[in-house]
C-alpha cells in the first residue's frame, strides 16, 4: 500500500507523468520545484495567468487579496486561496481545492479537490484526491533531533534518506482537527484519523485511526 499506484488516482493531478517515474511517493519530493517550473512554462496562456514570475493561477481560481503566493507555484481551476494563506513556494495545487485562512504550504503536491481550509501547515508532503485536513491539523516535516526520516511499520524500518518529509496522504483521507502527522507518516486511501491524534508510521487503507494502539478496519 506504500506505492504511488496504491495510494493515488493519477487522473487527478498535473503531476501524473512525473509521479509515474517513481515507485514510492516520497521519492518525488526532491523534484517538486523543478516540476512546477517545467509545467508552468507549458500551461495554456488562455487558461492560466502568470501573475508574477513562476506563479501561475488559473483564470477561474479565486485568490483573496491578503494571500501570498511564493514562486514557483501553480493554482488550479476553481481553487480558492483564502485570506492570509501563505504559499511559500514549490506548491502544485490542483483544481477545486481550498487553501484556507492562515494555511501554509511548502514543497507540496495537492491533488484535485483537496481541502486544507483552516490553520493547517503542510510541508514536504503529498495529499491525494479529495483528502481533507481538519482545522488545525498539520504535517510535521522535520524530526526534533534533525536526523533522516525513517518510515516505521510493525515489522520494518524504511530508510528514506530525507531530512524533510511530512506525510504521504492517500485519496479520500480525512484527518481530524488538531492532529499532528509526524515525519514519515503514510496514510492509505479512504482512511480516517480521529481529532487530536498524534500519528506516526503507516496507517493501512480503509482504516480508522483512533490511537496508535487502536486502528480498526472500516470493512
Amino acid at each position: 500500500m506504500l506505492k504511488i499506484v496504491d495510494m493515488y488516482d493519477l487522473e487527478h493531478t498535473l503531476a501524473a507523468e512525473y509521479l509515474k517515474g517513481f515507485e514510492y511517493p516520497w521519492e518525488a519530493l526532491a523534484g517538486i520545484k523543478e516540476l512546477i517550473i517545467s509545467l508552468g512554462e507549458k500551461l495554456d496562456k488562455n487558461l492560466y495567468t502568470e501573475v508574477s514570475p513562476q506563479v501561475w493561477v488559473h483564470k477561474t481560481a479565486k485568490v483573496y487579496p491578503t494571500a501570498y503566493l511564493g514562486a514557483p507555484c501553480i493554482i488550479g481551476a476553481g481553487t480558492e486561496v483564502r485570506h492570509c494563506a501563505f504559499i511559500r513556494g514549490s506548491a502544485l495545487v490542483g483544481s477545486s481545492c481550498v487553501v484556507g485562512n492562515s494555511v501554509e504550504l511548502k514543497n507540496v503536491i495537492l491533488f484535485d479537490n483537496v481541502q486544507t481550509p483552516h490553520y493547517n501547515y503542510v510541508g514536504d508532503s503529498i495529499l491525494g484526491y479529495r483528502s481533507h485536513m481538519g482545522a488545525g491539523s498539520i504535517t510535521s516535516n522535520v524530526k526534533s533531533d534533525k536526523t533522516l526520516v525513517v518510515i516505521k511499520s510493525e515489522d520494518e524500518m524504511i530508510e528514506t534518506g530525507l531530512k524533510k518529509f511530512g506525510a504521504m496522504v492517500g485519496d479520500f483521507v480525512e484527518v481530524g482537527c488538531n492532529s499532528v502527522l509526524n515525519p514519515g507518516t503514510v496514510i492509505g486511501r479512504n482512511s480516517n484519523v480521529y481529532p487530536l491524534s498524534r500519528v506516526r508510521g503507516i496507517i493501512p487503507e480503509n482504516s480508522i485511526y483512533k490511537s496508535a494502539d487502536d486502528i480498526v478496519l472500516k470493512y
